[in-house]
């Protein structure tokens, strides 16, 4: 049996060097060709599809819900009683936006990168407000279950955590092309799904530890011109 192949048929998700249309390319497809310039250009340049993942329900239903919780905050512009806990003079950003660009399929954050002419995209968890340094500060939401202690080393060190940290480096750059005051300093939010009950009890108890992390976008501009090149 011969193993499926799938090609796209969207023109816009295929790069076509004779249009000067700006062409969109999204975090995950960055992230995609820094793993593998060559996947990379069977996708975007000869419409070769990547095996799909499936989906994980359960990660999307907590992003969900830790968006209507923090919401509440917003709404009220008080601290969240993590910021309270860690003592961060912070509060949920609120801005008109803040629903687009959470969601990559409208839009997300975005900016035109003039010397590809690539627009760079994503979507993003959440956004608070420092407000003694008054820039944003961007925050992504990570559910797991794991049985190992979630400490600030064990978290930014694992090799497998590597795409989180680029992740974070490129939501930061590009709302600074956005032309928004964004701090180093961001945040993973994570939540443990905790497995040392005896029974389930129709829940998941779930534990929660801030990850601080401070970007570096200095390697993005030259990755965007490599990027280009490929295409």
């Amino acid at each position: 049996m011969k193993d499926a192949v799938s090609f796209r048929t969207r023109k816009t998700s295929i790069y076509d060097k004779k249009s000067n249309t700006p062409f969109k390319i999204s975090r995950s497809k960055f992230f995609n060709f820094l793993s593998c310039k060559r996947c990379f250009y069977l996708d975007r340049v000869k419409g070769l599809k990547e095996p799909s993942m499936p989906g994980w329900a359960l990660n999307v239903a907590v992003d969900e819900l830790l968006k209507k919780e923090f919401d509440l905050y917003r709404k009220e512009q008080k601290p969240h009683p993590i910021m309270v806990k860690h003592k961060l003079n912070f509060v949920p950003y609120q801005h008109k936006d803040l629903d687009i660009w959470r969601n990559s399929l409208k839009g997300g954050i975005s900016y035109l990168d003039e010397n590809t002419n690539l627009i760079i995209h994503g979507g993003i968890d959440d956004i608070w407000f420092d407000l003694t340094e008054k820039k944003l500060v961007v925050v992504d939401y990570k559910a797991q279950s794991s049985t190992f202690p979630v400490t600030v080393s064990s978290y930014l060190d694992a090799e497998w955590h590597l795409s989180y940290k680029l992740q974070m480096d490129i939501y930061v750059h590009i709302l600074r092309k956005m032309n928004f005051k964004v701090s180093d300093r961001t945040f993973f939010y994570v939540c443990n799904g905790e497995k040392t009950k005896n029974k389930f009890d129709n829940k998941i108890d779930f534990k929660t530890t801030l990850i601080p992390y401070r970007v570096n976008t200095d390697w993005i501009e030259k990755k965007l011109i490599e990027m280009k090149d490929v295409l």
